[in-house]
This record gives C-alpha cells, sequence and structure tokens, in this order.
C-alpha cells in the first residue's frame, strides 16, 4: 500500500517552507508582470486586444478620460499576461508544499491535473475572446439609439473583457471540480447521471447569468461548451469512482489477508 512520507517537518520549519514558496511565486508573478509589460508596450498588445470592438468603432479609436488610463490599462493587461506566464511556477510552488503529505497515486496526477487546469482556463479564454466577445458587441452596440452614441473608453471595454474571460475561464475548470467532489467522496457519477435533465436548466441558467447581452446568442455561446463540459465531467467521474472502488476492495482484501 503506497504511503506518505514518514518524516514530519515541525510546525516553525512549515511555516519557513510557505514562506519561501509565497515569495518564489511573487517573484514569478512578477517577473511574469515584466515581461508581460514589454509584449504589452512593444508588441502592441492592446491594438490586438481591441480588435473585436475595432469595427463598431467607426475609424475612431478607444478613449480615457483620466491622464493614467492609459497607464493602469497596460498595467492591467501586463497583470494578466504576467499571471498566466507564472501560473506553471505557482503550480509548481504549490505541488511542492503539498506533495510531502500526499500518496504516491496522489503525487502522479498533481501535475496532471495542473495542465489540465491551465488548458481548460486558456480554452474558456479564448472562446470568450475569438467568438463571445463579438457576439456579444454586435448585440450590445446594434441596440443603437437617436438620444445616444457609443463613447467607449479603454478601461470599460477591458473591464468587460476580462469579466467575459474570467467568467469562461472559470465555469470550463467544472471537470476538474468535479472529480475533486468526486474524489472526496462528496458526488458519485451515479449521481451525476440521475440529475443530467436538471444539469442542462443548471447550464443555461449560469450561462445566462455569467454571460452580458442577449439572451440566446452569448447564452447558447457558453450554455453548450458547458454542457459538453458536463458530459465530460460525467465519464472523468466514473473514472475516479471505479478506482476508488477498486482501491477499497484492495486495502479490504489486504486487511482480510493480515
Amino acid at each position: 500500500m503506497a504511503e506518505r512520507m514518514t518524516g514530519e517537518m515541525p510546525f516553525l520549519d512549515h511555516l519557513e517552507e510557505l514562506r519561501w514558496r509565497l515569495v518564489r511565486s511573487f517573484a514569478a508573478l512578477g517577473i511574469g508582470m515584466a515581461v508581460g509589460f514589454f509584449v504589452v508596450y512593444h508588441f502592441h498588445l492592446i491594438a490586438v486586444l481591441a480588435r473585436p470592438i475595432a469595427p463598431y468603432l467607426h475609424g475612431h479609436k478607444l478613449v480615457y478620460t483620466h491622464p493614467a488610463d492609459t497607464f493602469s490599462t497596460e498595467l492591467s493587461v501586463a497583470f494578466v499576461f504576467g499571471a498566466i506566464l507564472a501560473l506553471p511556477v505557482i503550480g509548481y510552488q504549490v505541488w511542492a508544499f503539498l506533495s510531502p503529505a500526499l500518496y504516491k497515486h496522489e503525487k502522479r496526477i498533481v501535475l496532471p491535473v495542473l495542465g489540465a487546469a491551465v488548458l481548460l482556463f486558456a480554452c474558456g479564454v479564448a472562446l470568450a475572446y475569438f467568438f463571445v466577445m463579438p457576439i456579444s458587441l454586435q448585440f450590445l452596440l446594434g441596440l443603437e439609439s437617436q438620444a445616444m452614441e457609443p463613447m467607449i473608453t479603454a478601461s470599460d471595454y477591458f473591464g468587460f473583457m476580462t469579466t467575459l474571460a474570467l467568467a469562461f475561464g472559470g465555469t470550463f475548470e467544472m471537470p476538474l471540480v468535479v472529480v475533486a467532489l468526486t474524489a472526496i467522496g462528496v458526488v458519485t457519477p451515479m449521481f451525476l447521471t440521475k440529475y443530467r435533465r436538471h444539469a442542462i436548466v443548471l447550464c443555461w441558467l449560469v450561462a445566462a447569468v455569467v454571460t452580458p447581452g442577449d439572451f440566446l446568442g452569448t447564452t447558447l455561446a457558453l450554455a453548450i461548451p458547458l454542457y459538453l463540459l458536463f458530459e465530460l465531467s460525467v465519464v472523468l467521474s466514473k473514472i475516479v469512482y471505479r478506482r476508488k472502488e477498486r482501491r477499497h476492495a484492495e486495502l479490504i482484501g489486504e486487511e482480510a489477508a493480515t
């Protein structure tokens, strides 16, 4: 049977190790932000991210109303870019801190889970930028009024984009959440299968709350992937559940043998 490490670290040593893990994580974030700011400034990343709204500006640019808006917008984009670059390092620091308390079979799945989390988040962000943003802008800016003229500020646009990207990136982590809940025994694949029809309605409601714009276009753009992720979660939950049952049977067999 797989065993944990037998050596126990004193509490103060745990705090010291946690401090250094945090220092390395913040250092990685700082380096990532520096690289992100370089990319934003030298490769005109702001202009690239503004492409979805460019057709609705009629040849104009995004405006700003505060002298510091340009710098704060570039800093915010650099922070997001730097956080993405630093995620592998931060994930490794978390894994290195927790690994002494994990079983061998648990250690083997930590790094793949971290990789899957980054990949799923990136897929959600990509879907938001390349598909949902254009649909949302087309609907929202298509509601023209004789009494109003759009004047989109850079801070509002990038705030809207960041909220949408984080919402999609976060919801795409659902399979990992379900796998974790299955591993600790909170949910079972039988439970998920039983409430499949309820999941369809829940996916639609979550998509309607999370996404801005019309009730059909952007909501459907998130509801369909969300339900497909639910079905993937059911499959992964079955795999985890079967492994848990097999491991439990092996433990019972070993106890009976001894």
